[in-house]
């Protein structure tokens, strides 16, 4: 039995044989015609198993299955690149989208884009591989667990991770930035200065880059020879200015409250600063406050911000680079890709008052 991809039928031994379609083959595997065909096309992205399925029952269907196709001379997988960033598109998030969006069109393609905090809930990443007209995705900080993102790659589907929230699968591919590289910079700058009561406020707990920003916190001060102090810390449910100003406070009003606070992103380290202001505390002579990401509101604070630049915007090309390449069947042999940080003092770090 001859397995096609479109309606003609073929003769064989002079008799009219039956016809197998890709459609028959997904009904064979359990598969979505639309991984059966990456199979079959030699799409990239495509787990192991899940190709030994697929060619296991066209095996069974039939000897005259096409191979899948390779080299050089194989056609791009064609349609849309859907974007899912289930947040405000406000500074962080709008620049990483908005540097998505202009590869995306440089590379001829249109995006779908699925944003704003109503679409955390939504089951979204299941309907992709059957979702028409659309070729793969990027998913910015998705908050789906990694099974699910396992469960997604399994299905054949391309995509690429932006700043995951868990340890991504180790084949599936995922950009970020060095936190943990930046976050160990940044302090190692506040000790520098003759801080060792340093306050962190740190990111949603479940966070990988909150993770890795501690670690780096921790690990400059273990270098100046202080330990944690539990009581100096403070995780949030949410990175906002709201949040900031809340842990701020509550630091500032210990008994001995600290000489200096990082905040896990620069909206955090602004609500530090108004609470420091509230206790008539001077930024940076009785206190400093530096933050991280150098978003636009770090230029804009009196004084301005210290805080570790995330490059934003490269982080969403280099996403879409990788996803061309596996839209276009090549091999991406640097899956996890993490892109260097960059140290910016500004006026909000000062020498700790003796």
């Amino acid at each position: 039995m001859a397995i096609l991809s479109g309606g003609e039928g073929v003769r064989m031994a002079g008799a009219r044989r039956a016809r197998a379609t890709v459609r028959d083959v997904a009904a064979e595997t359990g598969l979505s015609i639309a991984t059966v065909s990456r199979v079959l096309n030699g799409g990239a992205n495509v787990a192991p198993h899940t190709r030994e399925l697929v060619l296991r029952a066209v095996g069974r269907l039939g000897d005259q299955a096409p191979r899948p196709r390779t080299g050089p001379g194989a056609d791009a997988v064609p349609g849309a690149v859907y974007v899912r960033c289930p947040y405000l598109l406000t500074d962080y998030f709008g620049l990483i989208v908005s540097s998505v969006g202009e590869t995306i069109e440089l590379h001829g393609r249109q995006m779908v884009l699925g944003a704003g905090e109503a679409a955390q809930g939504a089951a979204v990443l299941p309907g992709l591989p059957d979702r028409p007209g659309v070729a793969g995705a990027i998913l910015i900080l998705p908050p789906e667990p990694g099974e699910e993102l396992v469960r997604l790659r399994d299905r054949g589907f391309p995509f690429v991770v932006i700043d995951p929230s868990t340890p991504a699968p180790k084949d599936v591919p995922a950009v970020s930035a060095a936190h943990f590289a930046g976050a160990r910079g940044l302090m190692a700058h506040v000790v520098g200065l003759g801080h060792r009561r340093v306050g962190i406020i740190g990111g949603p707990v479940a966070w990988l880059s909150s993770e890795a920003r501690l670690a780096g916190y921790t690990a400059s001060l273990a270098d100046a020879g202080v330990l944690p102090e539990p009581g100096l810390l403070r995780s949030v449910p949410e990175p906002t200015i709201e949040h900031g100003h809340r842990a701020a406070g509550e630091l500032l009003d210990l008994p001995e409250r600290p000489t200096a606070l990082v905040a896990f992103n620069d909206k955090m380290a602004v609500g530090a600063l108004r609470a420091a202001a509230e206790r008539g505390l001077s930024v940076p002579g009785d206190l400093s406050v530096a933050g991280f990401d150098d978003i636009d509101v770090s230029r804009a604070t009196s004084p301005p911000l210290t805080t570790v630049r995330q490059p934003l915007q490269e982080m969403g090309r280099m996403a879409v680079t990788l996803l061309m390449r596996l839209l276009s069947r090549h091999a991406v042999e640097a899956l996890h890709v993490s892109l260097a940080t960059e140290l910016i003092v500004r006026g909000s770090t000062g020498p700790a008052r003796r």
